[in-house]
């Protein structure tokens, strides 16, 4: 099987260099959790066509957003850098907490139109680029998806979830949507069945294109607000357990509706016979959102809390490769991999050029059994959240992880090998490797120029969690 994989990953690197031809979507989800997918252990959400994809593609155990919310994560994988270089380290435009012990850094709150992203490099050598759903990289249209390098923009805008305004009549998931790059067309339609069908129509007016192309699909879902049609709810409230890992069956309708997605793209490729020459790479945005009091969403466990936090389900995601006609059944890889690695990786599997050395790394290496040339990953997220999340640096060094918190000027230290649920702060008995880990994180800070929290001069403890 071994020798298998690669001469089938070397005819496709091959075929690549010779015709270029080679398609490629990016099918990036929002806030989809580690354990969400059935694939990934979920004992109630129903994904056949992710868990499809999964069977015959590279699933990998070990994979992380680039950061534990979703702008710098979408920054990040159009320019394969670190949003701590970029500046851009939460989301856009943030929560603002006044009276917090310290006052965040002057951040960038938008993708400037000067760096070169993953579409710009497409379209570079020959490739239509084509952008579906949420952006959130930008207020103005200026920094949206078109002036990005993207041919065409369904859906992208400012906005980082559906539209809820009841008084201009705008539903959240279900038309009319309000969305200035959405054309309202029937009443009541759900927003990822609607960008479905124009990805899906897309495809079918490439069959007979001899232009390889882009598709960035960035699903709106399963973002809150927590809607889905409600025969599929219903389905879902029938299915849970008490004993359940998860329990919300409209969360659980909503990866439904995701996996519908995956699953009409897929029958989209094979009608316009371009299955077999078609890289998909599925991901998410950051960790799963547990939500809090009588607002839970979804359950991470056994990683450590969710989205917007410090720990293992505030950045730990599900991630699947599927390069056609390489491989019979799933191959687990558990290397350490991270957003800002799509761009050099994709690029490398179609032969793309990129101008500029990247924080990314190019995993392609670890489809053949190879290793890739990375000691340690890292974090700087120097915000508050309102999901817990207090401003830190993180690095992840072999099972070993640090945190710093810059609030408390204290110190976490997990192995993640032996304690995946990080509840063993091992900072004590650890103290040298821990300072190993610290001067390496420091190191790094320096080097992507990293902003950092201030002493906020109107700190009230009793006020501290308050917002502007």
């Amino acid at each position: 099987m071994k020798y298998g994989v690669i001469i089938a990953l070397f005819v496709l690197l091959t075929s690549c260099k010779e015709k270029k031809q080679t398609n490629v979507i990016l099918f990036l989800v929002d806030d989809l959790g580690w354990t969400d997918l059935a694939c990934y252990g979920s004992d109630l959400h129903q994904t056949p066509n992710i868990d499809k994809l999964a069977s015959k593609g590279y699933l990998f155990t070990n994979s992380y957003s680039s950061c534990n919310v979703c702008s710098p994560t979408r920054a990040s994988i159009m320019t394969g850098k670190s949003p701590a270089r970029l500046h851009i380290t939460d989301w856009i435009e943030g929560h603002k907490y006044p009276w917090a012990k310290l006052s965040v850094p002057d951040w960038n709150m938008k993708l400037d139109t000067n760096e070169y992203t993953m579409a710009e490099a497409f379209k570079s050598a020959g490739y239509k680029t084509a952008h579906f759903g949420k952006w959130h990289l930008g207020e103005t249209e200026e920094y949206w998806p078109e002036n990005h390098g993207f041919d065409i923009n369904v859906g992208g805008w400012s906005k980082g979830a559906p539209r809820w305004d009841t008084q201009l009549g705008y539903n959240g998931y279900f038309s009319p949507f309000g969305n200035p790059h959405i054309k309202d067309e029937q009443e009541d339609e759900y927003l990822t069945e609607y960008l479905s069908k124009r990805v899906c129509d897309y495809i079918k007016e490439q069959k007979s294109s001899k232009q390889p192309f882009f598709i960035n699909f960035w699903l709106y879902n399963v973002h809150t607000p927590l809607q889905a049609k409600a025969e599929k709810v219903a389905k879902y409230q029938e299915l849970i357990s008490d004993n359940a890992h998860h329990t919300n069956a409209t969360y659980a309708a909503m990866v439904e509706h995701t996996d519908d997605a995956m699953g009409a793209i897929l029958k989209a490729l094979k009608d316009a016979n371009l299955d077999e020459n078609t890289i998909i790479l599925f991901s998410s945005d950051n960790g799963g959102l547990i939500g809090k009091g009588k607002h839970k969403v979804s359950n991470n466990a056994p990683l450590r809390e969710g989205k917007g936090t410090m720990y293992e389900g505030g950045t730990r995601i599900p991630t699947v490769l599927y390069l056609p006609n390489t491989l019979d059944s799933t191959k687990v890889i558990s290397t350490p991999v991270i957003s800002m690695d799509y761009l050099p990786t994709l690029a490398a599997l179609t032969n793309v050029p990129l101008k500029n050395p990247l924080d990314g790394v190019d995993w392609s290496p670890l489809l053949r059994d190879e290793s890739i040339n990375r000691e340690a990953l890292y974090w700087h997220y120097p915000h508050y959240h309102q999901q817990g999340a207090v401003p830190h640096s993180i690095i992840r060094k072999g099972d070993w992880k640090l945190i710093q918190n810059f609030e408390t000027e204290e110190y976490e230290f997990y192995n993640l090998k032996d304690d995946l649920s990080e509840s063993n702060n091992l900072i004590n008995s650890h103290s040298n490797l821990a300072n190993d880990l610290l001067a390496d994180l420091k190191k790094w800070q320096e080097e992507v120029d990293a902003q950092y929290p201030t002493k906020n001069e109107n700190f009230n403890p009793k006020k501290r969690w308050l917002k502007h």
